[in-house]
């Protein structure tokens, strides 16, 4: 009988605590500010840090202290840029959305090796010994590190082993940019139709000893086509997506190396 009693008095006492606790917490709780409270529901959830903040509370935070700018969340898109500045009362223009793009062709059959590499699949791992098995030193390692951690599956390899983006899948987050050891993947304007997808900046006689389809740097995608938007930087040509297009498929079909490659 006594146990009985005790379990009843357990029980009352924890229902008195918990009713203690709920009216506690209702009057020393801080109410949030609506329009607070509207940014953060009308984030996507995908925390995945794109925008600069280490998830989507803490740039809706931001955004309504004035501190950080609306408009930036990649997995958003206009939509919720449009949305942020209906909540806001300012007009919020979306930014295009940015995603990840591979520069380096460079695969075992275009690319010699300094070595066979028998460690973990791991690009990290690799780049400690020697920078990597591939004779490129800033080119990709093809061990997919990147892979494992695109928060939404838009990377993989495809039929020739080149690691490859879907930029339809693509949420802009830039973990794959953040675990590339040799900074082959960076983020590159959605609508970017021509790109040079190469990562080497040595001279021209080294890359053409160590790849078939690396960047030369012969400058003709420069200087041989009007109005062309590649420029060559440090030896590697680099397109300048914010001026006119409009002579980059004659750049790419002029480029030597054919590394120059429309984006599908």
């Amino acid at each position: 009988m006594s146990i009985v009693i005790a379990f009843i008095i357990v029980g009352v006492l924890g229902l008195l605590l918990g009713l203690g606790l709920a009216i506690a917490d209702r009057k020393l709780a801080i109410e949030k500010d609506p329009k607070l409270v509207a940014l953060e529901e009308a984030m996507p959830g995908a925390n995945c840090g794109g925008c600069g903040f280490a998830g989507c509370t803490a740039y809706a935070d931001a955004v309504f202290k004035g501190e950080a700018e609306p408009g930036l969340c990649s997995p958003g898109g206009a939509a919720l840029a449009a949305r942020m500045g209906e909540i806001l009362g300012v007009k919020v223009e979306a930014k295009e959305k940015q995603v990840a793009f591979v520069f380096c062709r460079g695969g075992k059959d275009r690319t010699k090796e300094d070595y066979e590499y028998k460690g973990m699949a791991d690009c990290n791992a690799a780049a400690l010994l020697q920078g990597g098995p591939s004779a490129c030193k800033e080119g990709c390692l093809h061990l997919g590190s990147c892979i494992s951690v695109c928060p939404v599956g838009a990377i993989s390899k495809n039929a020739d082993g080149d690691i490859v983006v879907d930029k339809e899948m693509c949420i802009g987050c830039g973990k794959c940019v953040a675990i590339c050891p040799n900074h082959v993947i960076r983020l590159v304007p959605y609508s970017a139709e021509y790109i040079c997808a190469c990562n080497n900046h040595e001279p021209g006689g080294k890359v053409r000893k160590a790849c078939q389809v690396g960047c030369i740097g012969c400058k003709m995608c420069e200087t041989k086509v009007e109005g062309s938007p590649f420029k060559v930087e440090n030896f590697l040509s680099v397109n300048d997506y914010h001026a006119p297009q409009d002579g980059a498929s004659a750049a790419a079909e002029i480029c030597p190396q054919k590394c120059i490659i429309k984006r599908s």
